[in-house]
């Protein structure tokens, strides 16, 4: 008997782990590898349901949404083109509007590390398929950190990229002119592959030498990091400092969370959803609320907030022109569990996007790495860019040894 394919394992996976992990939408029994001698040729892919597949339901996580897709978004063309395989396609915080993928209408997605636990969102399907062994690249969106914070709750990495860099046609929108595309994946060298492949960027990576990091003030200061998070970012930084490498305080005013976030995204929110609630259709609780919330931002609070995040923009450029990236922690906690609302006396919401959702406001880009600790999962750490050096971001993930600890040798899964 021939040996299956990585596709077939991981269709056979995916079906094997849904009553417990629930991470996909769908299943897709029919994928197979093509003959596609590129990169990623045969590698089994899971795909956000809210990014357009042809021939399948995009349903947003939602209870009405059912398009079936004509066209393939552009970034699964080529993704596709590079040989990948979609396999399914993954659970997510209802229309990408949240970050726990705890979702009333298909079901929580679980965090393979602590079924009790939330991946994270809202990318939260594609963080978990990952973490499980399920694929080695999985694709989400990220707004306020939905690629970033599953990658951090489930132990994997995770891009954000530049604004604009990789298409978004063929993306259900939540706040178009932040949104992004972007991979989650096992390795540094699966993330490269996924990036290069969506955003067709073929330069080569640069060399580093010595580097300037700057530790955002008062971001990092203020922030609500549990001990075992700040320890183990505090192990990073000295190790960065053993490495030759520089790393400094840096003062940069505005730059921290503020009711300015919501307050810039609740027009271009309102406006995706208004013909739906006009039309009377069923949302969630939390995300109903949300909705209505966004209904209430004044004009002025509006114009306010895009002035800030103007200034914030500038607070980034500025940064940029003294350090070579700034680190954060990618989220101050490690885990959520299921069904609680509030973590470290905040709304999840707050502390799980703190360090991620000022970031799309800058449109820089950003990687989530695990780091070499002993949690499960471990403590993610947070490289922010200038914008358009995601290669050099991926020249820095392949220089530290950030994956000390996976999931694989830790914790393998056992599916019922």
């Amino acid at each position: 008997m021939s040996k299956p394919s990585r596709v077939d394992a991981a269709i056979a996976a995916a079906h094997a782990s849904q009553p417990t992990i629930n991470a996909f939408t769908s299943i897709d029994d029919r994928a197979h590898p093509t003959a596609s001698k590129g990169p990623l040729a045969g590698v089994p892919i899971g795909l956000k349901d809210l990014i357009d597949q042809a021939g399948m339901a995009t349903t947003c996580g939602s209870a009405f949404y059912r398009e079936i897709a004509g066209n393939n978004a552009t970034s699964v063309n080529r993704l596709e083109s590079a040989g990948g395989v979609i396999i399914g396609r993954t659970g997510l915080h209802e229309f990408a509007f949240g970050f726990s993928s705890e979702n009333p209408h298909w079901g929580p997605v679980r965090n393979p590390w602590d079924l009790k636990t939330s991946p994270g969102g809202s990318s939260g399907g594609s963080g978990a398929a990952v973490a499980a062994g399920i694929v080695p690249i999985a694709v989400g969106t990220d707004t306020g950190g939905s690629v970033r914070v599953p990658a951090a709750l489930c132990g994997t990495y995770g891009l954000k990229v530049t604004h604009g860099l990789i298409p978004l046609d063929g993306v259900f929108p939540l706040v178009p002119s932040i949104d992004t595309v972007g991979p989650l994946a096992d390795s540094m060298s699966n993330i490269e592959m996924a990036y290069r492949a969506m955003s067709m960027d073929d330069r080569p990576k640069p060399t580093h030498g010595r580097l300037r990091f700057g530790l955002p003030q008062p971001w990092y200061d203020d922030s609500p990091t549990e001990t075992e998070i700040g320890d183990s970012f505090d192990i990073a930084v000295e190790g960065l400092r053993s490495l030759g490498h520089e790393v400094h305080q840096l003062d940069m005013p505005d730059v921290f969370p503020s009711i300015h976030l919501w307050n810039a995204i609740a027009e271009e929110a309102c406006n995706v959803h208004r013909p739906f609630r006009l039309a009377g259709h069923e949302y969630g609780d939390d995300i109903d609320q949300r909705l209505q919330d966004a209904e209430k931002v004044s004009d002025q609070e509006r114009e306010n907030a895009k002035e800030w995040q103007q200034t914030v923009r500038t607070r980034f450029a500025d940064a940029f022109e003294t350090v070579d990236f700034l680190i954060t922690p990618t989220v101050p906690v490690r885990r959520k569990i299921i069904g609680e609302t509030s973590l470290a006396g905040r709304h999840y919401r707050a502390v799980l996007s703190y360090f991620s959702a000022v970031v799309n406001h800058s449109l820089h880009p950003a990687l989530a790495a695990p780091l070499t600790d002993s949690g499960g999962p471990p403590a993610s750490i947070q490289v922010i860019g200038p914008l358009h050096s995601e290669m050099a971001l991926m020249s820095l993930g392949d220089s530290l040894d950030f994956n000390g600890i996976t999931l694989f040798k830790t914790a393998p899964m056992k599916f019922n």
